[in-house]
């Protein structure tokens, strides 16, 4: 007898090991993640002569983290040349000089902002911004010009035309904003573009122009990710669970009552059918679809049944603005099967949105949502 019952137990547990297996799932996360990048290009100084004679070169040298799919920090080095340049009476005077710019910056994933976090995306704007040290030195040629304005120039006058010349080295505190975008190889290799404004005080180009001096960068090369961008997620099959527990059978579409002079059609009672989403998905799963096609099956049957359909989205992912977009995507997506799919008329349907406003279950993730009421 005592081997009976502790068979009996081992089966029990054995099967409710197997119900809670087929009760779980895997999505792809995105997973926090190194990353190193190059790139060289060419760097424009706002000044008063021609745009082509305050072109130089510019390189810059980064590591960074991206803590989650939307925000990251990272540590640049950016460096080279720098120009400057002043025409008086009709003289063109230019000069060069080198510096380097240790920035740190913080960065913000606008694609995952506005489309959610996808694995295997083909590009990704970055948006970044930050602040650091401007660190100038060789401004011999700013001297040389210098002189040479006052010797043609003005003569006999006793200073410097350029009131703020500098020699040695000069540290000045620099901001700058900017946008990569990055054209996705593989997971641990992008090739970017990158733009970028910087300001610093008026005292860089070595002229008083009674104004901040800027610099525009624009650069060309590669990043590698030094870890694995995703990761696989174990989370609970909620959909299918919500699915057995919370909806009722489809009821009778009509009944006749027969009466001893006419036949009497009682009205179908209201269906009520959810139709569950994955997060920040907009798309029906294979598993909901049955649900859509039964409320396909209620309007047919009921020729003046109309179908109202709420798209919801839940608290606990996104903004305001996203979640509303999403809510109403998936309102449409129902409605849209309906039509396209199912060959259910425009006019027997209405849809709207309602975005993370109202929650109609208490659990976050089943607020990810279209409910449809047709009568």
């Amino acid at each position: 007898m005592n081997f009976k019952k502790t068979l009996l137990t081992v089966l029990v547990a054995m099967g409710c090991s197997a119900a809670m297996a087929q009760q779980t799932t895997t999505e792809t996360v995105f997973n926090p993640h190194w990353y190193v990048r190059g790139q060289i290009g060419g760097q424009y100084t706002l000044g008063e002569v021609k745009f082509g004679d305050l072109v130089s070169p510019n390189a810059q040298i980064a590591a960074g983290y991206n803590f989650t799919s939307l925000w990251g920090a990272r540590i640049a080095v950016n460096a080279w040349q720098s120009k400057g340049g002043s025409k008086i009476n009709g003289t063109k005077y230019d000069w060069k000089y080198n510096y380097v710019a240790p920035m740190v910056d913080a960065t913000l994933n606008l694609t995952n902002l506005f489309g959610g976090f996808k694995a295997n995306r083909l590009v990704d704007l970055t948006l970044f911004a930050g602040i650091g040290a401007n660190i100038g030195f060789g401004n011999d040629e700013a001297w040389d010009a210098n002189s040479a304005i006052l010797t043609q120039q003005f003569p006999g006058y006793n200073g410097n035309y350029m009131q703020y010349l500098w020699d040695g080295s000069k540290a000045r505190f620099t901001g700058r904003a900017g946008i990569d975008v990055d054209f996705n190889v593989c997971e641990r290799v992008a090739i970017g573009l990158e733009l970028s404004a910087n300001t610093l005080s008026d005292k860089y180009n070595s002229k008083k122009a009674g104004n901040s001096d800027w610099y525009f960068n624009g650069l060309i090369g590669a990043k590698v990710n030094l870890g694995k961008t995703t990761k696989q997620k174990t989370v609970p099959a909620k959909v299918q669970i919500v699915e057995k527990i919370v909806e009722k059978p489809v009821e009778k579409v009509v009944e006749k009552i027969v009466y001893r002079d006419r036949i009497v059609e009682k009205k179908a009672e209201p269906l009520r059918r959810e139709i569950f989403f994955t997060i920040r998905a907009t798309q029906i799963v294979k598993e909901e679809m049955a649900k859509v096609e039964e409320i396909a099956n209620y309007l047919k049957a009921n020729p003046n049944a109309k179908v109202v359909i709420t798209g919801h989205a839940d608290k606990g992912t996104g903004n305001a603005t996203i979640n509303k977009n999403l809510s109403e995507k998936r309102a449409k997506i129902v409605a849209d099967t309906l039509v396209k799919k199912y060959g259910i008329a425009e006019s027997r349907i209405s849809y709207d949105g309602k975005g993370d406003t109202e929650q109609p279950f208490a659990e976050n993730d089943k607020n990810r949502v279209s409910i449809c009421i047709a009568k």
